[in-house]
C-alpha cells in the first residue's frame, strides 16, 4: 500500500476463518458456497486499511433482503489462551486480543479502519423455507464519509431445494440465572430478571439449545466449599410445625416461559454439592416468617436431616412433573464430575434419589465407566477425551461433553484453537449417534469457584483459571445478549449435524459415512479427524451436493 494515499484491501473469507488484528491474512478467498433453504449461512468480509478511515462505512446489496444481517467481529483480551499442555492445533498461544464477540452493526456510524490492522464483518444470512431456491449474490460496498467507494466483495450463494429435519440432538449449554442477575445488577426473578432471562434463552434457543439448566434450589456447581452462589431457587420452600411446604409458581413461569421459547427439555439441577455428592446443595426457606438457609455446605448428603427432605419434596416435585405434562421432559442431576474416589459416597446418595425418581432419565458428566459399568449411573455424559470406553461397550444413549479438561487432540472452542476444531464435533456425534451434549459454560462470568463477578469484556479466563472460551459463549450487552464466533460456528456443527440426517434418509448410513471418510488415511474418532478448513467446507459441499442430486432426480 502507498502510505500516502487511502488503501483499503478486502477479502470476503468463510466462518472458519479467525482474523487476527496484528498479523498478516494468510487464507485465500472464500466467495461462493451452498447451504440449505432453512439453514442459517455466516462468511466474513476482512478488510485492511493503510490510513486511519473513521467512519468506515459498510452496505450489503442482495435480493435476499432482510435475511442478511452484518455484526461486527470484535476483539476479547486473553490472559490466559491456553495451558502448558497444549497441543500443535492452535492458532497461537500467546496472550493478546483474540476475535470473538459478535457486536451489533450501526449503519449510522459505521466501522473504524485501523492503519496496517485486518478486521472482519460478519455476515449472516438467515434462510427460512419462505424463499425460493437459487444463486443469490451478496454485495459488499465499503465507503467513506464522502460516500467514496473505497472496496468492494461479491459472494455468492446458492440455496438448494431441501430442508434441514429438525435437531434431535438433545444440546444443553448451563444458563447461569445467578449471573445474569449479578452483571445487569437486578434482583433475582424480579421484572427486570424474567426478561433478560426472556431474552437469553431465545439466543440460545436459536443456536440449537433444546435443553436448560433449571435451579429448583440454587446449583451447586463451581462454588468454593463453604461459600455461596447468590440464591437462584426456583421452588419456594417453608417450614412450618417441623414439616416442609412447597410453592412452584416461579418453577410453573419458568417453565412457561422456556417452553413458549422452544425448550423441550429440562434438567433439574443437581441434588448434591458437585466433586463427589457429600453436601447438600444450598437451599433457602421461609422460617417463622424470615428466610434462612437451612442446608449447605454444613449438611451432610446421605444425613437423615437431607434425605427426609428430599423424601418429603421430590414426590411432590413429581406431582408438579405429571401436572404439568413433563414427564418425558425431565432429567435430572446427582452431582457433576464425581471421581473414581467418590464411587461409594456417590453411590450412597444416588441410591435414594432414583428409588424416588425411578421414572426418570438421570444424567451426569463423568470420565470413568466404572460408574456405568457397576450399574451406578444409567446414563453417563462421558468427557469427549474419556468415551471410548462408552463407545466400545455400546452405552446408549451415548452423550458427551468437554469443558476445560479437554484440550489434547479433542474438539473443542477456546480462544486460540482453530474454528474447524470447534465445529468437526458435528461429524463426530453423527458418526457414534451422540444423543446429547452438554457444556458448563454458556454464561459464566464469574471467577473460578464463584468468587468474584467479573467484567467478561475484560476477563474471559474466570481469573486465569480456564483457557478463553471455556467460561462463556455469548457475552452480556447492554440491551441483552451479544453471540460470538464460537457460537455461531457450533451452530454450524450442529446443522452438519441435521444435513448429514437428512442425507442419511435419502441414501442410507452406511453410505453417508463412507462419503464422510471418502480419501481420509484413518476414520474419524473424536481424537482424530482432518485437521484442515478447507476439507470441513469442501465437504459439506459435497454433503449439499449429494442432497441436491437427490432433490433433482425425484423431480424426474
Amino acid at each position: 500500500m502507498d502510505n500516502n494515499v487511502l488503501e483499503l484491501k478486502t477479502r470476503c473469507l468463510s466462518s472458519l476463518t479467525k482474523v487476527f488484528a496484528d498479523e498478516e491474512l494468510s487464507e485465500s478467498a472464500f466467495g461462493r458456497a451452498t447451504a440449505l433453504l432453512n439453514e442459517t449461512f455466516s462468511f466474513q468480509v476482512a478488510y485492511c486499511s493503510n490510513l486511519l478511515v473513521k467512519p468506515l462505512f459498510v452496505s450489503v446489496k442482495s435480493e435476499l433482503g432482510d435475511v442478511v444481517s452484518v455484526r461486527s467481529v470484535g476483539l476479547a483480551p486473553s490472559e490466559l489462551p491456553c495451558f502448558h499442555d497444549y497441543d500443535e492445533h492452535v492458532l497461537r498461544t500467546t496472550p493478546g486480543l483474540y476475535p470473538d464477540p459478535l457486536y451489533p452493526f450501526d449503519a449510522a456510524e459505521g466501522l473504524i479502519g485501523i492503519p496496517g490492522q485486518w478486521r472482519s464483518v460478519w455476515i449472516q444470512v438467515e434462510a427460512n423455507d419462505s424463499l425460493k431456491p437459487g444463486v443469490f449474490p451478496i454485495e459488499i460496498t465499503f465507503t467513506n464519509a464522502k460516500d467514496e467507494i473505497l472496496g468492494t466483495e461479491r459472494f455468492e450463494l446458492e440455496l438448494l431445494p431441501a430442508l434441514l429435519p429438525k435437531q434431535e440432538l438433545i444440546h444443553t449449554e448451563w444458563f447461569h440465572t445467578d449471573c445474569l442477575a449479578t452483571y445487569y445488577n437486578v434482583d433475582v426473578f424480579s421484572d427486570a430478571h424474567w426478561k433478560l432471562i426472556d431474552q437469553y434463552v431465545e439466543t440460545a434457543v436459536r443456536h440449537g439449545m433444546n435443553m436448560i439448566l433449571t435451579p429448583l434450589f440454587t446449583p451447586p456447581l463451581d462454588t468454593a466449599v463453604g461459600g455461596e452462589r447468590p440464591t437462584v431457587q426456583l421452588v419456594d420452600v417453608e417450614v412450618r410445625n417441623g414439616d416442609y411446604v412447597f410453592g412452584f409458581d416461579n418453577l410453573r413461569k419458568w417453565i412457561d416461559l422456556c417452553s413458549s421459547k422452544g425448550i423441550l427439555y429440562f434438567e433439574f439441577s443437581h441434588l448434591y454439592t458437585q466433586w463427589g455428592a457429600k453436601h447438600a446443595p444450598k437451599i433457602v426457606a421461609r422460617v417463622d416468617g424470615s428466610l434462612k438457609r437451612i442446608f449447605g455446605w454444613e449438611t451432610d448428603s446421605i444425613g437423615e436431616q437431607y434425605q427426609s427432605f428430599l423424601a418429603k419434596f421430590l414426590p411432590e416435585l413429581v406431582v408438579f412433573i405429571k401436572d404439568n405434562g413433563l414427564e418425558e421432559r425431565s432429567y435430572f442431576h446427582i452431582s457433576d464430575e464425581p471421581r473414581r474416589v467418590d464411587l461409594e459416597q456417590y453411590r450412597a446418595a444416588a441410591e435414594p434419589v432414583r428409588q424416588l425418581l425411578s421414572e426418570f432419565k438421570m444424567i451426569d458428566a463423568l470420565s470413568n465407566f466404572e460408574f456405568y459399568s457397576q450399574g451406578v449411573v444409567t446414563n453417563p455424559i462421558p468427557s469427549n477425551n474419556h468415551i471410548e470406553p462408552f463407545i466400545e461397550n455400546n452405552v446408549k444413549p451415548l452423550w458427551t461433553y468437554y469443558c476445560v479438561s479437554q484440550r489434547v487432540k479433542v474438539s473443542n472452542r477456546f480462544f486460540h484453537m482453530p474454528s474447524y476444531r470447534n465445529r468437526i464435533i458435528g461429524y463426530q456425534m453423527y458418526k457414534f449417534e451422540v444423543e446429547g451434549f452438554l457444556h458448563w459454560g454458556y454464561n459464566f462470568w464469574y471467577s473460578q469457584y464463584s468468587k468474584k463477578k467479573l467484567d467478561p469484556f475484560r476477563n474471559t479466563d474466570a481469573l486465569c483459571a480456564f483457557p478463553s472460551g471455556d467460561p462463556f459463549l455469548v457475552y452480556p450487552g447492554e440491551d441483552g445478549p451479544l453471540e460470538s464466533i464460537r457460537m455461531e460456528v457450533f451452530y454450524e456443527a450442529l446443522q452438519d449435524l441435521r444435513a448429514l440426517k437428512l442425507l442419511e434418509s435419502i441414501i442410507g448410513r452406511e453410505q453417508v459415512l463412507a462419503l464422510v471418510e471418502e480419501g481420509l488415511e484413518q476414520p474419524i474418532t473424536f481424537s482424530e479427524y482432518p485437521h484442515s478448513m478447507e476439507w470441513m467446507l469442501n465437504k459439506r459441499e459435497q454433503i449439499n451436493q449429494a442432497i441436491l442430486l437427490h432433490a433433482n432426480a425425484s423431480k424426474v
